[in-house]
């Protein structure tokens, strides 16, 4: 299968690699940023200089390929699935932002070719985790999904490093957060709703973020009394970014906010996701609940150093990949997380990262 990746930042590259790695894939990158298809092309992938901005640029790049992995910040999610659907060629990308993932879905709308976006870590497997849990209730009360990606040694006042998208992490903190509540689908603010939990002896605080839920309101829809997901984070922090993007008004000043995260708050390589979901209900006449917890750790992967959330986002992006290829996902038209199974999934070789294995090169799909 031939596979191009938009998007040569840290998850576009650490899923070349997979991909590469594992035999089944011929791999390429494309970006506008020359310095940043180095590293891929030092490695022996083949990369191509294309604006990603450039819809009618990008369609003509697609050209002999079979996929497009997007890679690149949400804001470019719909024009570049807008290429993809030009192309001709299937769509799986990371995106977070709600408003980008309805207009795909309006995309995949009697397509020929599949459009699955939030392919990550959440929005992503803990949707499909959710999802496989509440349906082992006949009647479902409450689900509580909690995910952090933080620092091992969190060292400044915000108790936190950059991991991922400085773009991603804002918006994620801005944007209006789905859930259901009472039984109906509301909009609820970010970072509220803050609450305290302790996990293996660590304190932590969780709050409303947006886009961590994907499509699951609406899977389960008038099948649940309370669904909602929060970020995780040291305690201490929501106050701080609550300062910055409320009280100092950054909220409606972006780029200021960027320059100053991206200038003062240092990344890490030496983080830990936390995965932390509660699902509650009727099982057999009696009330119960069922806890998935995971925390997973930067390690070596492919024979390269890797951060938890490369591991993770990668990951699941390219486990999913594997199951569609594998024909064990819908083959056109728009696909949800919750479509695939959370069993499948695990045992995928990709997937195996989520239960502390290490991906070894070259392994094949797991039976």
């Amino acid at each position: 299968m031939k596979v191009a990746i938009a998007g040569a930042g840290l998850i576009g590259h650490t899923i070349a690699h997979m991909l590469r790695e594992s035999g089944d894939y011929e791999v390429a990158a494309f970006d506008r940023d020359a310095k940043a298809l180095e590293p891929l092309a030092a490695q022996g992938i083949p990369t191509a200089r294309v604006d990603s901005g450039d819809a009618a640029a990008l369609r003509g790049a697609l050209e002999g390929y079979d996929v497009l992995i997007n890679a690149l910040p949400y804001y470019l999610a719909v024009n570049v699935a807008s290429a993809a659907k030009g192309a001709g060629v299937h769509y799986f990308d990371l995106t977070e932002d709600v408003r980008a993932t309805h207009a795909i879905r309006a995309l995949a709308e009697g397509a020929d070719h599949v459009f699955m976006p939030q392919c990550g870590l959440a929005p992503g497997f803990i949707g499909i985790a959710a999802h496989a849990l509440a349906s082992r209730f006949t009647e479902i009360r409450d689900v509580k999904m909690r995910v952090g990606a933080l620092p091992q040694f969190p060292t400044n006042a915000l108790k936190y490093n950059l991991t991922w998208s400085v773009d991603g992490l804002i918006n994620e903190y801005c944007q209006p957060c789905e859930a259901i509540r009472e039984g109906r689908t509301q909009w609820v603010q970010p970072l509220e709703g803050l609450e305290h939990f302790s996990l293996d002896g660590v304190e932590y605080e969780a709050f409303n973020t947006s886009g961590g839920l994907g499509t699951l309101c609406e899977t389960l829809s008038g099948k649940v009394e309370s669904l909602d997901y929060k970020s995780v984070r040291y305690p201490g922090h929501r106050a701080l970014m609550q300062f910055l993007l409320e009280d100092l008004r950054l909220s409606s000043d972006r780029d200021t906010l960027k320059s100053i995260m991206r200038r003062s708050v240092p990344a890490t390589e030496q983080d830990v996701v936390l995965i932390f979901m509660t699902v509650t209900g009727m099982r057999d006449g009696k009330l119960v609940q069922e806890v998935f917890t995971r925390k997973i750790f930067a390690k070596t992967v492919c024979g390269v150093p890797m951060s938890a959330i490369q591991i993770t986002t990668a990951g699941a992006m390219c486990a999913v990949l594997d199951l569609f290829r594998e024909k064990r996902l819908p083959q056109a038209g728009f696909v949800r997380q919750e479509q695939v199974s959370l069993q499948q999934f695990l045992a995928n070789r990709f997937g195996q990262v989520y239960e502390g294995a290490t991906l070894d090169s070259r392994a094949k799909v797991a039976a």
